[in-house]
């Protein structure tokens, strides 16, 4: 049976990447079809392949943001290594880039100057701060992004802020950036003309603070930190079973405390202490009323306590491990494991989060550093004799 057509099929993405943002935008787009073709360093490559070993030998960050790919390595300070990036542009519908601040321009690869050539080309540029404003030459890393935005000011406890435990600035960027991608794509199917996309993690941060810069408009206080619970609403976040297990769950109306009271804690009494008769009250006496809920749930595991949470209808979930989520009973259920190859065999790989029913992703292999090179540059007509002193000079 044929393949059904993907979206992105025949699109072909050169991405100049590294770390996580763009290695992200660029997979999401190899999900859909999109012929991605990485641009790494000689010798070394994007140094995200040398985070860690946790994923059987290879690291853990490139597992995830790089199946799907074909590696190819230039040494874009060498002439003859940038004339076949010019080349590859040639062919090319988008270009990503995420190196260092100025990094592309000097090489002339900005938008200005590749549109003379190549005016359907789309480009995009990922920074820290974006490419102008006093903070456009500044390094910028995944916490150092999560600080400045002030997510690391909302997050953690009231005695400690906390970053995120996984790479949420970068995964902003590279999501707004893949988007801004498949827009700019339906756009230069109305114009035939390519565009400059320039997306800045900062910027991408400060959209999702929107609801604590707004909650402190015109100076009024921030948010309290409060862990994994709630600054506002009481009880909401961990709670902690019998069993040493911890179940999350909260509650949102009158309903479901009514509900909590009379099926989770068989305590329809709590219901006339008018220290607990609304949700500002409930926060307001959240040290009076924690100790009623551990006293109740110190008799039972978290699978009693999770039954009756849901007889009354109150949201709520497990606070699992990784070996929790690996072994998942929804993710199996759905079949959202599948395999991908690798340099160092098969690994488990997830299928993206969506599911369409006229076609399947893209689930190719995570390439070894330089894998495709000899292939693509054949393909752009280099005879094996200039493929030799290409790889004499390293640059390739």
């Amino acid at each position: 049976m044929t393949e059904a057509l993907r979206p992105l099929d025949g699109i072909t993405v050169v991405s100049l990447e590294q770390a996580i943002s763009a290695p992200l935008c660029t997979r999401h787009l190899a999900d859909l079809g999109a012929r991605v073709i990485k641009v790494e360093r000689p010798g070394g490559g994007d140094f995200a392949r040398a985070y860690d070993t946790r994923a059987r030998g290879m690291s853990s960050h490139f597992v995830w943001t790089n199946r799907s790919k074909e590696s190819l390595t230039l040494d874009l300070k060498q002439p003859e290594a940038l004339a076949v990036l010019l080349k590859l542009l040639s062919s090319a519908d988008v270009l990503v880039q995420n190196l260092a601040p100025g990094a592309a321009d000097r090489l002339g690869l900005s938008y200005t100057e590749l549109s003379k050539s190549f005016p359907r080309l789309i480009v995009c540029g990922i920074s820290g701060y974006g490419p102008d404003g006093p903070y456009r030459d500044k390094k910028a890393y995944d916490l150092l992004i999560q600080s400045e935005s002030g997510f690391v000011s909302t997050t953690g406890t009231p005695e400690e802020p906390a970053k995120a435990g996984a790479s949420v600035a970068d995964i902003a960027a590279g999501m707004y950036a893949y988007s801004s991608i498949l827009s700019a794509l339906l756009q230069r199917g109305r114009t035939d003309k390519g565009c400059n996309i320039d997306v800045s993690m900062f910027e991408c941060m400060v959209e999702w603070m929107s609801f604590p810069l707004y909650y402190t408009l015109d100076g009024a206080e921030p948010p309290v930190r409060a862990g994994a619970s709630h600054a506002t609403i009481f009880p909401y976040g961990p709670f902690r079973a019998g069993d040493g297990k911890t179940v999350i769950f909260g509650i949102q109306n009158e309903r479901e405390w009514a509900a909590f009271c009379e099926v989770v804690l068989e305590d329809a009494d709590l219901l006339k202490d008018a220290r607990f008769s609304s949700t500002p009250k409930r926060a307001a006496a959240r040290d009076a009323l924690r100790p009623i809920i551990d006293s109740v749930f110190a008799r039972l595991d978290a699978a009693k306590i999770m039954e009756r949470l849901e007889r009354a209808q109150i949201a709520n979930a497990q606070m699992n491990t990784m070996a929790d989520v690996w072994s998942h009973p929804q993710l199996r259920a759905r079949g959202r494991w599948t395999e991908v190859d690798s340099p160092v065999g098969t690994l488990p790989a997830l299928l993206p989060p969506w599911s369409v029913s006229a076609f399947s992703a893209h689930m190719g292999a995570v390439p070894a550093l330089g894998e495709q090179t000899d292939a693509i540059l054949m393909e752009l007509g280099y005879s094996m004799q200039e493929l030799s002193a290409l790889h004499a000079k390293a640059a390739i």
